[in-house]
């Protein structure tokens, strides 16, 4: 592909100074709506930066790769700057990235799968070539920036025959674009340099580029999978010796990653004959918390997409109904009072709907945590955990059990399933005309069984347990002081966002309501200040910290949080506990702790179970509940990203990885 083919003079602007990320993509917009490359400049610059809060487009080196794709483009090109100052505010995959050479990426909608994969993966790869960026940064003018953008030099390969070892790599990032081919020319660079033959497949957007085949894999010595997603296909590499590593790193040491696959001796786990039985040791790869970690962020990427689709359908619903109808839930309930037909009947069934879904967010999130572990034999085990930690309420000879252990259970049932269901796939070994009854049969009846029994005798049992007697607490305490009741009634609402504390914390708190012994202020305050407040630092870590503290997922499941706390559906914090528990949990209790006992010092009162912002009119002193309520979100937002910051840059220190 000829780069500047894709440009022009008019395009490309040298020894530019901006004062900031968004002035730049402003100006280099502009000049693609100038020379009439997109029909509307405000739009497509929406379009870059719903690209940007997706995940970071700065990279290494002063790079930066922007890019859109909308119907708003007539044809594809690109806009360049250099810099005469680099950018900070950039958010990149190396932190200390400076911006000082960027390239604006305009593709038509309807090239979306080709010309922008193609021209993203042509221009990262060129520009992992330092001689190649030499040249754009020493052109003196337009004309030669230009020229050198094509300008290539043959790169000296090493003879198969030459090369003492062959080192296989999988390189694949979370959008699957520009950093999948960085990764791969790096690696590839590296093997030319070191003797090393190195062949990189692409798991990226465009599916499997250069496909391992099954003679090159036996004839490799080891593996690099450089990724920060699931590896397809992993179990074709079983028997071979393999480091696993971020997809950054490769940028920063790839002969390191070549030279610590020839000597390590772990191995890929699978069928194979040849497979180590010893678990990886090395700290450097992914160790057994590393996978764990990795799991519950795959479990969380998966939640979000059903996180937002209930939230949607709640916020639809109760708005139309609350503040287009004037209605309440009664009113849409009952079909004699002449409401209930039609359109209001459609909202009513749509919030029903919502909610139903909330209830597979355990499910969803355990299933892919055990997929993440264990591939597909994970994910039946990994779902019917997840409906456990649900609760499966049943009363047996006058005795009630099925208490529901919440996220906590769902977190330990997701990950045993999936080490359970890896594990049996390695050992059981099949005739091959008995292989099919392995995965059909086998090991889901085993699994399944094991998940069970574990919920009912140990999840169950301690979980349940706990939430029961801290429930018994709650109500132990009823007599207590004003503040010291609203305190327990915070923290047991905030405790575990909807689950069994929460709710036994809200039949107490309601009873008390109707009986007017104690309004329900702390309550309903308590509901709204953990999704809010999570919501809040997501915001603040995006548009206001110079660092990030939140990955790219966490960042998407910050604003539904913040959007849902006014609806009072605290779930939507879901994603930052089950990621960070022991982080999320005590500040969500300190936070609703800080707000409600504010508020109730200051005289607020609210006696009606209407938490959500519709409810706020209805307040007794407003002013002192809203205080309140700012005040914890204030808090949790803050100590969240100051927290956060601190436990990243200690993990800097210590050269781990941060997200």
């Amino acid at each position: 592909m000829e780069l500047r083919q894709m440009t022009n003079d008019r395009l490309l602007f040298l020894d530019a100074t901006f004062a900031s990320k968004e002035e730049a993509i402003d100006r280099l917009v502009g000049a693609l709506y100038e020379q009439n490359i997109v029909s509307s400049k405000e739009g497509f610059k929406q379009v870059v930066l719903e690209r940007e809060a997706h995940s970071a487009t700065g990279l290494e080196a002063g790079l930066a790769i922007p890019h859109g794709k909308s119907t708003l483009v007539k044809e594809a090109k690109v806009a360049i700057a250099r810099l005469q100052t680099p950018l900070t505010d950039w958010e990149s995959i190396d932190p200390e990235n400076r911006v000082d050479l960027i390239f604006l990426l305009a593709i038509p909608e309807a090239e979306a799968g080709s010309t922008h994969l193609t021209l993203l993966a042509e221009l990262s790869t060129r520009l992992m070539k330092p001689t190649y960026r030499e040249g754009l940064y020493a052109a003196k003018t337009n004309e030669e920036f230009l020229q050198n953008l094509d300008r290539l030099e043959q790169t000296i390969q090493s003879s198969p025959e030459a090369a003492e070892k062959t080192v296989l790599a999988v390189t694949a990032c979370a959008a699957g674009i520009a950093h999948t081919y960085m990764a791969a020319e790096a690696l590839e660079q590296a093997g030319r340099e070191l003797g090393i033959r190195v062949l990189v497949e692409k798991q990226g957007a465009n599916g499997i580029e250069d496909r391992h085949m099954k003679e090159i894999i036996q004839e490799a010595d080891a593996v690099v999978f450089a990724v920060d997603t699931k590896v397809k296909d992993q179990e074709r590499y079983a028997g071979l010796p393999y480091v696993q590593t971020r997809v950054a790193d490769p940028l920063r040491r790839a002969k390191e990653l070549l030279l610590e696959a020839t000597s390590t001796t772990q191995k890929v786990a699978g069928d194979a004959s040849d497979v180590t039985d010893e678990a990886p040791k090395k700290k450097g790869v992914k160790g057994f918390f590393g996978e764990m970690a990795q799991a519950v962020m795959t479990g969380i990427s998966y939640m979000i997409p059903l996180l937002v689709a209930a939230g949607l359908m709640l916020g639809i619903a109760k708005l139309t109904w609350m503040y287009g109808l004037g209605l309440d839930i009664a009113d849409l309930a009952n079909p004699d009072n002449g409401t209930a037909g039609g359109a209001i009947q459609f909202f009513y069934f749509l919030d029903l709907f919502g909610g139903m879904i909330f209830k597979f967010l355990y499910a969803i999130f355990a299933m892919f945590v055990a997929y993440a572990i264990a591939d597909r034999v994970g994910l039946v085990p990994g779902f019917l955990g997840g409906l456990f930690a649900n609760g499966l309420h049943y009363t047996f000879w006058g005795i009630e059990g099925g208490i529901p252990s919440g996220f906590l259970g769902a977190l330990v049932l997701g990950l045993s399933a999936g080490y359970l269901a890896r594990f049996l796939n390695q050992k059981i070994k099949l005739s091959p005309n008995f292989q099919a009854m392995k995965p059909m049969f086998l090991i889901p009846g085993i699994t399944v069984l094991a998940v069970f029994i574990l919920n009912q005798y140990v999840v169950d049992p301690i979980f349940g347990q706990l939430n029961a007697s801290m429930a018994a607490f709650i109500t132990s305490m009823t007599g207590a002081g004003e503040l010291t009741l609203s305190a327990i009634i915070a923290a047991a609402t905030a405790f575990d966002l909807g689950g069994p504390v929460n709710k036994a914390a809200g039949a107490i708190a309601i009873g008390m309501a109707a009986d007017e012994i104690f309004p329900l202020t702390p309550r309903v305050l308590a509901i709204v200040i953990p999704p809010m407040g999570l919501g809040l630092a997501t915001i603040i870590d995006r548009f206001v910290v110079g660092r990030r503290v939140f990955d790219a997922n966490l960042r998407v499941a910050g604003n539904t949080a913040f959007l849902l706390g006014f609806l009072a559906i605290s779930e939507g914090a879901i994603p930052f506990m089950l990621r960070n528990p022991l982080i999320t949990i005590p500040i969500n209790i300190i936070g609703a702790i800080i707000g409600a006992c504010t508020a109730v010092y200051l005289g607020a009162i609210q006696w009606y179970p209407l938490p959500a912002v519709w409810g706020w009119p209805l307040v007794e002193n407003f002013w002192a509940y809203f205080i309140g309520l700012a005040s914890g979100v204030l808090f949790i937002a803050f100590a969240n990203i100051f927290i956060r910051y601190a436990f990243i840059k200690r993990r800097e220190r210590r050269g781990e990885e941060i997200f």
